[in-house]
């Protein structure tokens, strides 16, 4: 029974083949790409609300700066104020001093002078009114001139002694409050000078509080910053995936428009090319797929060998003048891409061509987003096929890529991928 055609030299017929598929990142990537912009995103939340408190503290802190400065001024007035009254207290000792000094010479001359009046009287044994005053007078006149001169002198001792005590009183009093002045002035200038240094140290720790807020206020807004980028990449790279998921769905829903259109176009060629037709043998019902794939699989690790492989298994590889030769490929025994399917159909009694482009054309067409295990899968250049391999299920197909590698298992590649899949079983 002829189950497939094939034109000469000719692969994958008239379709078109979409681009290669896109990147398309699981929802994995996806939602762990969200969660992670969502934390990011908390986390700027969270650094604005510090950032707001730490300017507000920032501002309270200025403020306490502003007044704390304020009160080293008023400080430094009443100091000013305080030395000022000082050195007027101090003046004003010294002249105190001085009229303390003068009382005292007027004490000494007072003193002095009575002294002189008790011992000029002492020396003429007489006194005021005494009878040695008259006695010595040579006329009434000089005996009324000599009592007016005791009197006088008497007169003079009394104020001596009544000068003595003012002067004595006047010294003391002067004493008193100079010193009651000088004592005032000091403690008002111990008080000020206190007070500068505490307004000092005050507005010096203000200040130190200040910067420290200012470094705290900086390091939150660095930290913002650098979280806002943070958030800005990871929601970039949120809908970079987002877009590379729109990109694959646009692209498969191409593909299945395209694949769509090649069933329709291969259910309507011919059964058979009468030109150059290769027949195949169908299946027997029998065949399982899992038996074509087990036979592809027992062949990994075997080298890869242009033109090698049959029905029975790896065979020695042949000469093709280029990059098969270069790998000594025509010394090794083994596979080339059609040989290993050859090997794996011919467990379930289908007999392949030896040529890639024939396989394509010897079964039935399907979409290829509706392969299944035991298809086989092409690539093609410039419309013409020169690759096969053996899908086996979860995106993964087994192949004999290339000269100077081995029969393996691998994930499918959509780069350069026929539209259709080729369904023997």
């Amino acid at each position: 029974m002829l189950v497939g055609v094939l034109g000469a030299g000719n692969g994958a017929g008239n379709a078109v083949a979409v681009p290669p598929a896109p990147p398309n990142p699981s929802d994995a990537e996806i939602d762990g790409g969200r969660a992670t912009a969502d934390a990011r995103a908390t986390r700027v939340g969270q650094l604005t609300s510090e950032v707001a408190r730490a300017e507000s503290r920032l501002m309270a802190s200025r403020a306490d700066v502003e007044t704390k400065l304020e009160d080293a001024n008023k400080a430094l007035v009443d100091l000013a104020t305080a030395t000022e009254a000082a050195t007027q207290a101090r003046a004003d000792a010294d002249t105190a001093e001085h009229a303390a000094r003068a009382a005292s010479a007027d004490v000494e001359h007072a003193r002095t002078r009575l002294d002189e009046f008790a011992a000029s009287s002492y020396r003429q044994g007489s006194t005021v009114g005494s009878l040695s005053a008259y006695l010595g007078a040579r006329s009434p006149r000089d005996v009324l001139d000599r009592a007016a001169l005791l009197n006088a002198v008497a007169d003079s001792g009394l104020d001596s002694l009544d000068d003595i005590e003012i002067a004595r009183t006047a010294k003391a009093n002067k004493d008193s409050q100079a010193r009651a002045a000088l004592a005032v002035a000091a403690e008002k200038q111990r008080q000020a000078t206190e007070a500068k240094n505490a307004a000092d140290a005050a507005m010096a720790a203000a200040q130190q509080a200040q910067r420290a807020q200012q470094a705290e206020s900086a390091r939150l807004r660095q930290d913002m910053t650098r979280a806002e980028q943070e958030l800005t990449q990871a929601r970039a790279q949120v809908g970079g995936l987002e877009s590379q998921r729109q990109r694959y769905q646009d692209w498969l829903a191409a593909k299945e428009r395209e694949d769509a259109a090649s069933a329709a176009q291969a259910m309507a060629a011919p059964t058979v090319d009468t030109v150059n037709s290769v027949a195949v043998t169908a299946a027997p019902a029998a065949s399982t797929v899992k038996t074509v794939i087990d036979r592809a699989l027992s062949q990994q690790g075997v080298p890869y060998a242009w033109g090698g492989g049959n029905a029975n298994g790896p065979t020695q590889g042949i000469h093709d003048g280029g990059v098969a030769d270069a790998h000594g490929d025509y010394n090794k025994i083994g596979f080339d891409c059609s040989g290993l399917m050859i090997y794996a159909f011919a467990a379930a009694g289908v007999q392949l061509p030896h040529y890639s482009g024939y396989q394509f054309e010897a079964g039935r067409k399907v979409p290829l987003n509706q392969k299944r295990p035991g298809d086989m899968l092409f690539w093609s250049s410039g419309g013409r096929i020169h690759h096969v391999a053996l899908y086996i299920g979860n995106d993964q197909m087994v192949e004999a890529p290339y000269s100077g590698s081995h029969v393996r298992v691998t994930s499918v590649r959509y780069g350069g991928i026929v539209s259709q899949a080729t369904r023997l079983l």
